[in-house]
């Protein structure tokens, strides 16, 4: 009988590598479903115009962090580049999301291999609550992206053993998750815990540990390393490492404004508490360990280092929660699913995320109504206009605006935007004369009398004042001397510079 030859065998192992039952697929489906509505949406979410911003700034040449300024780790921009507009931003997202929906059923049914009804129950919790508008789970940010990779960290570090390419892969998944969002790094904390958990004292376990450190360390550091390197020969790295690295340290408690005049340890003492409850949990998870079952462990820590992560500046923001959903969605399976006294067990852990987002006020968006919204406007039951104007109230002039520099001004040309300006230059494809492309980056990160001598230097082609601005009272004798009023524009003021031609 004639044997296979060994590239279809390959392609048959890859097919079943790939393989999902019935139940997934349908999950699959769900939360493809779930999604579809948000490529439908209009350029409305003030940080995606962001991230879409320095995307555009980037596919011109111009350099991140020196040229055009956010606070965040560059993937996300390179991301954004890469979309170039909103549909392809979320598109890249539902892609990536189905993904990470996929890599997380494998990664449950690797930790609770013989607890079927556990694995489905846990992959349907986190398709939902992963993808819903109820932690923004639609929006393109940065934990949507980077709880993929850690994810698929998890599943490499439970399903293969423990040699120098494995653990060195997992650092390398891991730095691409702070390369997102630092945040992402405290995951390291769970991996590094649950080794240590079960590492036996005996010097050969504790050198075999020590070697996984280091090999987790190496894949971690070496991409930051290389991005670092980059922005050095770009001549900019101060500006990447205060940007993207040191900036983050100022959100510590940022949300608290009078915090910033309190005594060091009343500013920081809600953040030393919550590091106690870490440090306690995880003591408590080491001392019983010999009593609870490894993925108890795990997930438990992973969702109390994840949780800590997502308060550190202890802003409201819902998808800062999305780092826990993985863990969450884990602990839940067990809740409803097991038999055992870690059924009652998994409600602690879980106890602390509804704390948290009692004690901080985390912010929710109802989901009911934003799907009831896009049903009607695929029935016609609402205009178009007023679709995009029930996401804000702005839009349609934002639109408007844009429209007006796309037939008026050329690519290159500088625009400064005056208000909630990032949809604006998104939708133009327009930049500003200086590195900032939204109100509260010259509010925390320059100053009014810096940009106006900025843009003294630079004048743009166009000025722009949006009706719900900020006070700036050094803009208008510019103004006054330089440009005329064009047109008004649904409230908004827009003035072009003076041809001396």
């Amino acid at each position: 009988m004639k044997k296979p030859n060994s590239e279809s065998s390959q392609k048959v192992n890859i097919l079943d590598r790939i393989h999902a039952p019935a139940w997934m697929v349908c999950i699959l489906a769900l939360v493809f479903l779930l999604r579809l509505p948000s490529l439908f949406e209009p350029y409305y979410y003030g940080d995606e115009m962001i991230y879409l911003n320095l995307g555009e700034a980037i596919k011109r040449g111009m350099v991140l962090y020196r040229d055009i300024h956010d606070n965040k780790p560059p993937l996300l921009y390179f991301t954004a580049a890469i979309a170039g507009n909103v549909f392809w931003f979320r598109a890249i997202l539902a892609a990536w999301s189905l993904g990470t929906v996929f890599v997380f059923w494998r990664l449950a049914r690797n930790l609770f291999s013989k607890e079927h009804t556990l694995v489905k129950i846990s992959t349907l919790i986190f398709a939902i609550f992963s993808t819903i508008p109820l932690l923004e789970g639609q929006i393109a940010n940065a934990e949507n992206f980077m709880i993929g990779t850690t994810i698929l960290a998890m599943w490499i570090l439970f399903r293969f053993k423990n040699n120098f390419l494995n653990v060195f892969t997992i650092g390398v998944l891991l730095s691409v998750s702070t390369l997102f969002k630092v945040p992402a790094a405290f995951d390291i904390l769970a991996i590094v815990f649950i080794w240590f958990a079960f590492t036996k004292l005996n010097k050969k376990s504790i050198l075999g540990l020590t070697k996984n450190v280091l090999y987790l360390s190496a894949g971690f550091f070496i991409p930051i390393l290389i991005t670092i390197a980059y922005y050095f020969l770009r001549g900019a790295l101060n500006e990447y490492l205060s940007g993207a690295f040191l900036q983050n340290v100022g959100y510590l408690s940022s949300w608290r404004a009078d915090a910033v005049v309190e005594p060091f340890l009343v500013r920081n003492g809600p953040l030393v508490l919550r590091f106690g409850v870490v440090s306690g949990t995880l003591l408590l998870l080491y001392v019983y360990r010999k009593r609870l079952s490894k993925e108890f462990i795990f997930c438990s820590a992973w969702l109390v280092v994840g949780l800590f992560a997502a308060t550190l500046s202890e802003r409201p923001y819902p998808h800062y929660m999305l780092q826990v959903v993985p863990p969450a969605s884990l602990l839940l399976g067990m809740i409803i699913s097991r038999k055992t006294i870690e059924q009652s067990l998994a409600i602690l852990p879980l106890s602390l995320v509804f704390i948290a987002a009692v004690y901080f006020k985390f912010w929710y968006y109802p989901s009911f109504s934003y799907y009831q919204r896009f049903v009607g406007f695929v029935t016609e039951q609402i205009s178009k206009e007023e679709y995009f104007n029930s996401f804000d109230a702005g839009t349609t002039r934002n639109y408007k605006l844009a429209e007006f520099l796309l037939s008026s001004s050329r690519e290159d040309d500088k625009v400064f935007v005056w208000g909630d300006s990032p949809t604006v230059y998104a939708l133009a494809r327009r930049l500003p004369p200086i590195k900032y492309v939204a109100t509260y980056h010259i509010n925390d990160f320059s100053s009014r009398e810096e940009t106006i001598a900025q843009l003294q230097k630079n004048l743009p082609l166009y000025i722009i004042l949006l009706p719900s601005r900020e006070e700036f009272s050094q803009l208008y004798p510019l103004i006054n001397t330089n440009y005329y009023l064009v047109q008004e524009t649904d409230g908004a003021r827009i003035y072009k510079k003076f041809s001396f031609n």
